[in-house]
């Protein structure tokens, strides 16, 4: 064992105390409890700890050497802790800082961890379980995480225990790790080349946004299909929470139904502009894609697809008279909303001269400077229209605001 690392360990727990002490000075006192009197390092460790702890008049060092096992759920921020855990998803490092992220589960629950490159910690395999000394715990984005770093002692250990983890409604996730029960309901075009797919899920408290990046043996997820999603992490980012699938169990419920409720917010504005890719569209027909094509019939995935297939949606602004927001309908509240239906639109578009152009200025001049309650869910600079109705005259409330502005005298 390289006992550079064991004094690395001891000064970090140290200074972890408000002393400070020389790094060089410990493992000098290892080396001679281990080179010259044959002491094993743990108890040449647990020795040098209780000397400097003497020495240095720090209380409760002893202790970070044995510290009694922690259940992940009681994990807290800014503490040191000892856990064991099963490792149960990984995804590739953001940062050539990082070795290792993932998520650990004990049958309390899960966090998600990060493996600093500098640890010289093990490297973790999916579905092993560890003993995890002297983690420390942080918060990210109000998510609990477990730091793995050069003071932390990394242990397979051998065991079997069952973890059955528990199903959280949309409605009640927070950041963190969760497992939920979800149908995809949409695919959204990725901004990026490192995602594989991105879109929204629901169950009948709400929908969310979910991500998928690019690794090995990802496959995306299929439209209209129930998911049981274990141990996603769940991220918060300006107050909107999203899912992040990692190498996770995801379980496919072929033939299942599950109805997914409108949740969200509810908004009231009229429509100020109604944005290119609105109307008709073309999407790839390939299983689990979905994006829009061009005009000449590509996808940025899949390339030429002339077996397309069609759908409605409208890209829209909503202004409520103090601030904008930029909406997106998809088929079933685009036919409500603009009037059209699907089979209507595809005849306007392969008889008129001016193809589904014309299905775009006859969606603009139907919803074009309109009042419209609706409720949806933000979903990054976006708001995902579940629910839309025209709103309606009310010549009581007309009344109310002539009388106030003094109208009526």
């Amino acid at each position: 064992m390289d006992l550079s690392i064991i004094a690395e360990r001891i000064s970090q727990k140290i200074h972890s105390k408000g002393k400070d002490v020389d790094q060089k000075q410990i493992e000098a006192k290892l080396r001679l409890l281990v080179d010259e009197f044959g002491v094993q390092p743990a108890e040449a460790e647990r020795t040098v700890i209780s000397e400097l702890g003497r020495e240095y008049h720090v209380q409760g060092l002893a202790g970070a050497v044995e510290t009694d096992r922690r259940a992940i759920a009681e994990l807290v921020p800014e503490e040191w802790v000892t856990i064991e855990g099963k490792v149960v998803g990984l995804s590739v490092p953001n940062s050539p800082s990082i070795a290792q992220t993932g998520i650990i589960a004990d049958a309390s629950g899960a966090v998600r961890f990060v493996v600093w490159a500098k640890a010289g910690a093990p490297t973790l395999e999916q579905g092993r379980w560890y003993r995890v000394e002297s983690g420390v715990v942080d918060e990210f984005r109000r998510a609990v995480n477990l730091k793995i770093h050069s003071g932390t002692t990394v242990t397979p250990i051998e065991t079997d225990q069952p973890l059955l983890p528990s199903v959280t409604t949309v409605e009640g996730l927070k950041p963190g790790v969760a497992s939920v029960r979800v149908r995809m309901v949409q695919e959204w075009e990725a901004r990026s080349e490192r995602i594989l797919q991105t879109g929204i899920v629901g169950d009948p408290s709400g929908t969310i946004k979910f991500t998928i990046w690019k690794e090995e043996g990802w496959e995306p997820l299929a439209p209209e299909t129930v998911y049981d999603i274990y141990y996603a992490t769940v991220d918060e980012y300006n107050g909107r929470l999203s899912l992040v699938l990692n190498s996770g169990t995801v379980v496919p419920d072929e033939g299942a139904e599950l109805e997914v409720g409108a949740g969200g917010q509810e908004f009231r504005g009229a429509i100020v502009h109604v944005g290119q890719g609105s109307g008709l569209v073309k999407r790839c027909p390939v299983e689990g894609c979905n994006r829009v094509l061009s005009r000449q019939n590509y996808c940025p995935i899949h390339e030429i697809q002339p077996e397309f297939r069609y759908d409605l949606r409208i890209k829209a602004v909503l202004d409520d008279g103090t601030a904008t927001k930029n909406v997106l309908m998809q088929r079933e509240t685009t036919e409500k909303t603009a009037g059209i239906t699907l089979d209507e639109a595809i005849e306007i578009a392969e008889n008129s001269p001016l193809g589904m152009d014309e299905v775009f200025l006859r969606v603009q001049a139907a919803v074009m400077g309109r009042y419209l309650d609706c409720r949806g869910r933000e979903m990054d600079t976006t708001v995902l229209i579940t629910e839309a109705d025209w709103h309606r005259f009310d010549s009581a409330a007309l009344a109310a605001l002539m009388d106030r502005a003094g109208g009526g005298a």
